[in-house]
């Protein structure tokens, strides 16, 4: 299952972004380079260490980790969090966040071209769907 997530992905859909941003305390000038970014996402695996690259002309977020680890993730908008991923049996791609505001980021394959990601924190939830560029 871990392997039909690797490839590149481009965001084809964003919804309540912004609003996810304002719940996990992104600043403003953070927050409207956010609304304006149009990222593919890197997935790749090497062995058990899995790569997630966020990629735009703004900047590029990494994350590498193992799965059910916990580790230093900094974030695209530089929040130091503590984060562990880990692939659910019904194949969903868990990343929980902890910090000053804990969020958890849910994707999801719809198919072998589509990508959903639910970003969920506080009372807050946004919806980002990516389309398979290449993998």
């Amino acid at each position: 299952m871990a392997n039909k997530f690797l490839g590149m992905w481009q965001l084809e859909t964003s919804e309540n972004f912004d609003e996810y941003m304002k719940a996990v305390d992104v600043g403003f000038m953070m927050r409207k380079l956010g609304a304006l970014a149009k990222p593919n996402l890197s997935i790749s695996l090497d062995g058990d260490v899995w790569t997630l690259k966020g990629i735009t002309t703004f900047t590029t977020s990494e994350a590498v980790f193992k799965l059910n680890e916990e580790f230093e993730e900094t974030t695209a908008d530089g929040r130091k969090v503590k984060t562990t991923f880990t692939l659910q049996d019904d194949g969903k791609l868990i990343q929980e966040q902890k910090g000053k505001v804990a969020s958890t980021i849910t994707r999801e394959l719809l198919d072998e071209n589509t990508l959903v990601c639910v970003c969920v924190a506080k009372d807050v939830t946004s919806k980002r769907v990516y389309k398979r560029v290449i993998g």
